[in-house]
């Protein structure tokens, strides 16, 4: 197994984005990249942590390759709005990913200039790519939250169109049944 970080808002957003599809599995929202250890959400909600709310998953590269998670990655976020996902701005709602080897790095930086080389969005990429610091598990209210919560209106409006479009372009890497 293989561990992939990115943050693109919101993590409950980007853990239900990620944790039905085939090959991917352990999705932890959680946060990376700022000043204090063990940080609460409290805390990275002030902006003052520097921290990123973000989700690390492991996944079999067999099933299911980086490449196609950077796929996902970009089509189910706006990277091209520094810190900011809709309603949701703030430092901690930036646009990220966390390398965990040379390999990933080098992908997701071709992928990041191709997108911006093809002008794939009317505005640049400005996502962040860096190699993975530390990462702090959040809260466990916080984790499988859109599948304990989807009732929720954030899950409905924000979380739910995010999975639907999965559904729609990605259906084929999905889990069984799902």
């Amino acid at each position: 197994m293989d561990k992939a970080t990115f943050g693109a808002g919101c993590f409950w957003c980007v853990e239900a984005v990620f944790q039905n599809l085939r090959g991917v599995s352990n999705v932890v929202s959680g946060y990376a990249g700022g000043r204090n250890k063990n940080p609460t959400y409290k805390e990275v909600c002030s902006g003052l942590t520097g921290h990123a709310e973000v989700i690390q998953m492991d996944f079999d590269p067999a099933v299911i390759s980086f490449k196609e998670l950077l796929e996902i990655f970009w089509k189910t976020h706006d990277s091209t709005t520094p810190n900011r996902q809709g309603n949701d701005s703030g430092t901690q709602y930036r646009s990220v990913i966390y390398y965990h080897s040379d390999t990933q790095k080098q992908l997701a930086e071709e992928y990041k200039q191709k997108l911006n080389d093809g002008h794939a969005f009317p505005d640049p990429v400005v996502t962040e790519i860096t190699a993975a610091p530390e990462f702090y598990a959040a809260e466990n209210y916080h984790q499988n939250y859109y599948n304990q919560h989807g009732h929720e209106p954030y899950c409905q409006f924000v979380a739910r169109p995010k999975v639907e479009k999965v559904k729609e372009l990605f259906a084929e890497k999905l889990r069984t049944g799902v």
